[in-house]
C-alpha cells in the first residue's frame, strides 16, 4: 500500500517499544516524507520484568534507563517530537476516563492530525493497551465527523483476525528495515533476548520468519454515527 502525504500524525502508545513493534516502519516512512510525527508515549514502562539476567537494572533504575532508550528509538525512526506524559506503567487502566479522553483530545487541538495511530479496543491484549486506546477512540468519536482524524489500528489479540478479518492497511517497510531493527535494539532492555535468539537461529541455518520486520499492518478504525 502507498502512502499518502498526511498532515500531521499523532501516535498514541502506553509503553515505550510499543511503537518499535508495531510502527517504526511506517513511522520511519512518513518521516522520509517529510510529514511531522509527534509521539505520545503515556508511561515510561517502569514496571517492565526485564531486568536482565543477571540483572542489569533495578526497579529503581529501570525508568531512566527506558527514558533513555525511548529516546534513542525515535532517533532511529526520525520522531522529533517525543512528549512523555508522565502517567505510571501498569495503571493506566486505573485512570480517570475522562481525564484519559482529554489528555487526547489536548494533544488533537494542539497538533490537528490527520492519522493517529495508536490500538485497537478490545484486540489490544494488555489492560493499559485496551486504555489507552479506549481514550483514544472515545476522543475522536466526541469531534465533528468532518474534522475527525483517520484512526490505523494494531491489533494482535488471538481472535483478531477471525473478529476483524484480514487488515485492510499492509505497509511495506522493507526499505527502512535497518531503521526498524534500530529502534527495536534501542529498546535494549526489553528487546536484547529476543534480537539474540533472532541472531542465533540466523546462525543454526534455522532463521525464524522476519516478515514483522518488513510488513507493518492496520485496521482503519471506522465510527457507528
Amino acid at each position: 500500500m502507498t502512502l499518502q502525504p498526511e498532515r500531521h500524525i499523532l501516535v498514541v502508545f502506553p509503553h515505550p517499544d510499543d511503537e518499535a513493534f508495531s510502527s517504526a516502519g511506517t513511522i520511519r516512512l512518513f518521516r522520509n516524507m517529510g510529514v511531522p510525527v509527534t509521539y505520545a508515549c503515556l508511561t515510561l514502562g517502569e514496571m517492565g520484568r526485564n531486568l536482565g539476567n543477571p540483572p542489569f537494572a533495578t526497579r529503581e533504575s529501570l525508568p531512566e534507563i527506558r527514558r533513555n532508550e525511548l529516546i534513542a528509538a525515535c532517533e532511529a525512526m526520525g520522531i522529533e517530537d517525543l512528549r512523555m506524559m508522565g502517567l505510571r506503567d501498569k495503571t493506566v487502566e486505573f485512570e480517570d476516563d475522562e481525564k484519559m479522553v482529554k489528555l487526547v483530545t489536548d494533544l488533537i487541538n494542539e497538533l490537528n492530525p490527520s492519522l493517529i495511530i495508536t490500538f485497537y479496543p478490545g484486540y489490544a491484549v494488555h489492560p493499559d493497551h485496551e486504555a489507552t486506546a479506549r481514550a483514544v477512540i472515545e476522543a475522536v468519536r466526541r469531534m465533528e465527523k468532518e474534522k475527525r482524524p483517520r484512526i490505523y489500528a494494531v491489533a494482535f489479540a488471538n481472535n483478531t483476525m477471525a473478529k476483524l478479518g484480514v487488515p485492510p492497511i499492509v505497509h511495506d517497510v522493507s526499505s527502512v528495515k535497518e531503521d526498524k531493527v534500530a529502534a527495536l535494539r534501542a529498546h535494549h532492555s526489553q528487546t536484547a533476548w529476543m534480537m539474540a535468539e533472532t541472531n542465533h537461529r540466523a546462525e543454526e541455518g534455522k532463521p525464524m520468519s522476519d516478515s514483522w520486520f518488513n510488513v507493518e499492518s492496520y485496521y482503519l478504525y471506522t465510527f457507528d454515527d
